[in-house]
């Protein structure tokens, strides 16, 4: 079983009365909620726990991190990053959501600004899936509709992606690469872009399938170990 942690600020919905409409379980309930039904094992952390209620202790149990931040990343511990980082070069699965290419964690792992083009507003998206083999997009048609959110668009600061999987467009007329896979050390990372709080994108069931297929790509690949020592003697070759 996949051992899966969402790491959510879990600071929107307490602020804004429109976001605790929207996630009264906060974003991390919504997004539970909706891959839970592929069988992983779930659990929370938020921003105001201590050590972000990511331990090392937490880390360790975890095959997939989940994470959603937004308004506080300056506030992040940077221990934590270095603990979160240490870990996806072991093996720790990472999809990162939304806001999350601003945390310091993304920053480090990209080695880049990640800085982008943005605007706050009720505009349509479609994303188009760019690679109809790849396991994260399994059950998903040509594109996904999303009514209302927040645009992000190009330019991009991250390094190019080792596969490109989802690109935007925005009715505003803007292009975003919307969904890209990285390695880094023996670990597997997925940003996905939509999930503005103030829009209800984590309720949208293609939007929980990605996520729900990013977690079984992202998550470790188990490993034989090679052993070494005595063999039996090979047997006589016979004609």
């Amino acid at each position: 079983m996949i051992k899966v942690t969402i790491w959510n600020e879990f600071l929107q919905e307490q602020r804004k009365e429109e976001v605790a409409r929207i996630y009264p379980k906060g974003m991390h309930g919504a997004i539970a909620d909706g891959i839970r039904q592929d069988g992983f094992e779930i659990s929370f952390a938020t921003f105001n726990e201590p050590e972000h209620g990511l331990t090392q202790e937490k880390l360790d149990a975890t095959d997939v991190l989940i994470y959603w931040g937004h308004v506080d990343h300056k506030g992040f511990q940077d221990d934590v990053v270095d603990r979160i980082c240490d870990r996806v070069h072991k093996g720790m699965g990472l999809v990162v959501l939304h806001s999350g290419h601003h945390s310091k964690m993304f920053r480090k792992l990209m080695g880049t600004s990640c800085d982008l083009l943005w605007r706050e507003a009720d505009e349509k998206e479609r994303l188009w899936v760019v690679d109809p083999s790849h396991p994260i997009v399994e059950g998903i048609g040509p594109f996904i509709d999303l009514a209302e959110e927040e645009m992000y668009g190009e330019h991009f600061d991250i390094p190019v992606p080792d596969e490109l999987i989802f690109v935007s467009w925005f009715e505003g007329g803007e292009v975003f690469r919307s969904g890209c896979t990285y390695r880094r050390g023996q670990g597997r990372i997925f940003y996905f872009r939509p999930g503005h709080e103030t829009y209800p994108t984590y309720h949208n069931k293609d939007v929980q399938r990605v996520i729900a297929n990013a977690v079984k790509w992202t998550a470790p690949v188990i490993r034989v170990k090679t052993f070494y020592g005595h063999h039996s003697p090979l047997e006589e070759i016979k004609k």
